[in-house]
């Protein structure tokens, strides 16, 4: 499994780490992935790790290096700030590294593997919305699956298999352990996510409005394809409808996940099928806190007949660019049902 396989991944998933609540308020979550990768011939597995801050790639850090690097200029400004916390990081890292060769090891034991590609897995982090409630993740993945993950709560490990069971079975009996990792994220978990909050702050705070465009495409038996594209705006919560003489239209409509730009903000499309007869009643409607007032656009034509496929060309290749340079990608369902993917990163430095 390759890096372009877990690219592919990423643009097939939305991502969840910057969520309103229902009532509105915002969650603010501070996420370490770790990924550690063993490919045939490869005698070692090598480890990449991200902090991930609402979203932001924060920190990075990998087995060639073996030093976490800031990836965000706010990053760069804590690391000044903190040198002893940043080697605190780095050291961490280092723990991680050593125990994830291990574990990957034992893993291919239990699935009784040899050879091939292996992945092992871990998201390690907490969310702090504004009425004060934390919520913790320390989670395993093995080969894109989920394997095992940790309640906080009643202090015990719950297995996705029968292989993860005999891990299960050891972990639930190192009571230490449990109260360890409890406190790490109900304690220092929060307290490094209050702090990565206040250096990201200005960041965090940004609104970029949606750039909108509006294509067609001829489709079969008389019918054609309006497809709206919504790109480079921030914060990622945004709504966009296809609507028919002012009213909401869900019949015939696609649409694709709202995903991350290489510069830090979203882009997402939808698509509608209608008579060409009817083109002139339909509107792509976009709402965002970056608007002054919502947008309706419609199909006009081109007054150059010049293409959109280099904007959208554009920010895929964005996006797989900053995935490449990560060097790492992350994937299993958590918890509440979503799915996690890393990584999305600030290039504003």
């Amino acid at each position: 499994m390759g890096l372009v396989w877990w690219c592919l991944l990423l643009l097939g998933r939305a991502l969840l780490l910057f969520q309103a609540d229902c009532d509105g308020s915002i969650t603010h979550s501070l996420l370490f992935i770790y990924t550690s990768a063993l490919e045939p011939g490869q005698e070692q597995p090598k480890l990449f790790s991200v902090a991930n801050l609402d979203g932001y790639l924060a920190s990075f850090y990998d087995s060639n290096t073996r030093r976490i690097v800031p990836r965000a200029s706010w990053m760069k400004n804590l690391e000044e700030d903190s040198p002893q916390y940043w080697d605190s990081l780095t050291q961490r890292a280092l723990i991680g590294e050593r125990r994830f060769k291990g574990d990957l090891m034992n893993l291919q034991k239990y699935y009784n593997q040899s050879g091939g590609h292996h992945i092992l897995q871990s998201v390690i982090g907490c969310e702090l919305p504004e009425d004060g409630r934390s919520v913790g993740y320390y989670q395993y993945g093995y080969n894109g699956r989920d394997f095992i993950s940790f309640d906080k709560e009643t202090l015990t490990w719950t297995a996705a298999d029968t292989q993860a069971q005999m891990a299960q079975r050891k972990l639930n009996t190192d009571l230490a352990r449990s109260q360890i990792i409890k406190f790490h994220l109900e304690n220092q978990c929060v307290e490094e996510l209050q702090k990565f909050l206040e250096y990201g702050k200005e960041a965090l705070s940004k609104n970029e409005p949606p750039v909108v465009k509006v294509r067609r495409k001829a489709g079969y038996d008389g019918w054609e394809t309006l497809i709206c594209r919504v790109y480079g705006f921030y914060p990622k919560e945004i709504d966009a409808t296809w609507r028919k003489d002012g009213e909401v239209w869900e019949q015939d409509t696609f649409r694709g996940f709202v995903s991350p730009n290489s510069d830090g903000t979203y882009h997402t499309w939808l698509s509608i099928q209608i008579d060409p007869k009817e083109r002139d009643h339909f509107r792509c409607h976009v709402e965002h806190d970056g608007l002054p007032e919502p947008l309706d656009l419609a199909w006009e034509e081109p007054a150059t007949g010049r293409s959109h496929v280099g904007v959208i060309l554009g920010v895929t290749l964005g996006t797989l660019a900053v995935l490449i340079a990560v060097g790492t990608i992350f994937y299993f369902k958590i918890p509440q049902g979503g799915y996690i993917t890393s990584t999305r990163t600030q290039t504003d430095a």
